[in-house]
């Protein structure tokens, strides 16, 4: 089966190239950006300025073919792909939760930006902690690594040759 998306805005960012950018949104605070939502999805934004928070969900668009075992980031060992956020995947979508800072028309102001510029918009949700926050009991691999995310940075190895 295959499965088709509309585009729905560009996101815009400091970031022109992969290599360099801060692999989650913890390590982008204060990373400034916008959203530019296409203006026929203009009227989905009707009340989100009302969230200081929302989730952004994209395409990887510079990722080169996802495989199944990836050597993250922050580790040197191999994981399977589900078990990370490497942006190579069997179906390259990215998500990050950004802090929104204003609405004008038809562009979101954001901060804590981890994104690519010109990076294709698939969908906006309003992040709501009481919908989203568990008790986080594992953090599997990442247990012995999450440390390193403050200095972690893209580094080229997703990106298509």
């Amino acid at each position: 089966m295959e499965i088709t998306y509309r585009i729905i805005g560009i996101i815009h960012s400091p970031f022109k190239e992969p290599k360099g950018v801060p692999i989650q949104p913890s390590a982008a605070r204060g990373v400034r950006g916008t959203v530019e939502v296409f203006p026929e999805y203009a009227p989905g934004l009707k009340d989100i300025e009302g969230f200081s928070h929302i989730i952004l969900i994209y395409h990887f668009h510079l990722a080169k073919p996802g495989k199944l075992l990836v050597k993250p980031y922050m580790d040197e060992e191999e994981h399977g792909v589900f078990a990370t956020r490497a942006p190579g995947r069997p179906n390259p979508i990215g998500i990050s939760i950004v802090r929104l800072t204003g609405v004008e028309g038809n562009v979101l102001h954001i901060e804590d930006v981890d994104i690519v510029d010109g990076t294709p918009l698939l969908d906006i949700k309003p992040y709501v902690p009481e919908f989203d926050i568990r008790d986080v009991e594992r953090k599997g691999w990442l247990e012995r690594n999450v440390h390193k995310l403050p200095e972690a940075r893209d580094d080229g190895r997703f990106v298509r040759g």
